[in-house]
């Protein structure tokens, strides 16, 4: 017997690959980190019960918590692979608070990848 996936779950579900997406393309999948996802997914899946309309921006809310977590415990991540000069700085959301969210580098003023897919941008950009 077969329980269909609401909406909210599957949008969950689909953040949460997202975000394991770049950071497996970045090697920093550890399980403490993993961890640090489920704890966004459970806080965002009873923030969304809250606001039913803000589904769309869950996988850029749980980027941010997860890079703000990695902030506090590790430093900046992810770092920037288009400025190859100056200080290492990391990529930031945007749309802070949007649905399609970005990596963006606000030095260069460029779209690095998607949400989930940091691989293929770090793949190619990176020497």
């Amino acid at each position: 017997m077969d329980h269909p996936v609401s909406p909210l779950e599957q949008a969950l579900h689909a953040a949460r690959a997202l975000v394991l997406a770049d950071l497996v393309a970045r090697e920093v999948a550890e399980a403490d980190v993993v961890s640090l996802v489920e704890e966004s997914v459970v806080r965002r899946r009873w923030w969304v019960e809250q606001w039913p309309d803000g589904v769309e921006f869950l996988a850029g809310l749980v980027a941010q918590d997860v890079q703000d977590a990695l902030l506090e415990r590790y430093g900046r991540w992810p770092l920037c692979p288009v400025c190859g000069t100056g200080d290492p700085h990391a990529l930031e959301i945007e749309p802070e608070l949007g649905p399609d969210p970005h990596w963006v580098c606000h030095q260069a003023g460029v779209k690095v990848a998607a949400v989930g897919s940091l691989g293929g941008a770090f793949g190619t950009s990176v020497s």
